[in-house]
């Protein structure tokens, strides 16, 4: 267990840190402990020149979880942008709902790309159960707007993040909710065969294979209708393509 003079000493190893390197260490060794005392020096050091530093800050607040929320929203309304990206990267690892709002407008506006990847990531690990319950269903639908939409974000990286997203969200979705859940699957099977990224194709893919065991119990009975179900949904996708000029299936609909 740290003690109070410890926990001071490390703060005080940060604040009188003379170079980049030393302020890494320092940083790492205070984020280790866990400690909420620690909150103000680790959010302060999100605004400092170095990457580094703040990585491992970002990684102490997630560490210290829901006691920071309150501290790093307040840093947004900081003109530090940089320490702003920090601070929704800390939200978005944290996943309290209170930190939604800010991660659905990072993960489709905000104009750095790791910001909006590490947004749609933590889109799909919200801990929704600290929300009413009565505030959980609208909550995954805005969700779930947010994350379609990412997935056709210009960056392969945030729409391969968007699709982990979904998985999560999925996961996180109850049986009243099938329409949004059918909704997902539909967006997966369509990344899975449309994008034009292998990797992001790659990861659609495992998010089908995995549709079975995202359903609990039930999913060793039901996994031939999901098999069935994706099926289809290919079939579907493939009849909305458009035939090339010449085709003769273009003519079917003249003919007897």
């Amino acid at each position: 267990m740290t003690t109070d003079t410890q926990v001071s000493a490390l703060i005080q190893a940060v604040v009188k840190a003379t170079s980049s390197d030393s302020l890494l260490t320092a940083v790492e060794d205070l984020a280790a402990i866990g400690d909420p005392v620690a909150i103000p020096t680790l959010i302060e050091v999100l605004g400092f020149n170095n990457p580094g530093a703040a990585v491992a800050a970002v990684d102490g607040l997630i560490r210290i979880g829901p006691l920071c929320v309150d501290a790093l929203l307040e840093q947004l309304d900081a003109h530090n942008y940089g320490a702003r990206a920090w601070a929704v990267r800390a939200l978005a690892g944290i996943g309290d709902p209170r930190a939604l709002d800010i991660l659905l407008e990072s993960a489709v506006e905000d104009i750095a790309l790791s910001v909006r990847r590490a947004a749609a990531r933590g889109l799909g690990k919200i801990n929704w159960h600290l929300l009413p319950i009565e505030a959980i269903a609208p909550a995954q639908s805005q969700t779930l707007v947010a994350l379609l939409k990412v997935t056709t974000d210009s960056e392969w990286i945030v729409r391969y993040a968007a699709i982990v997203g979904l998985q999560g969200l999925l996961m996180a979705m109850d049986g009243a909710q099938e329409a949004s859940r059918s909704q997902i699957c539909e967006c997966v099977v369509a990344i899975g065969k449309e994008d034009e990224s292998l990797a992001v194709r790659a990861r659609a893919w495992f998010v089908q294979q995995q549709l079975p065991q995202l359903f609990g119990n039930s999913a060793a009975g039901h996994q031939q209708d999901w098999q069935s179900a994706l099926e289809l949904l290919y079939q579907r996708k493939s009849s909305e393509k458009p035939l090339p000029e010449g085709d003769p299936r273009r003519f079917l609909n003249l003919v007897g």
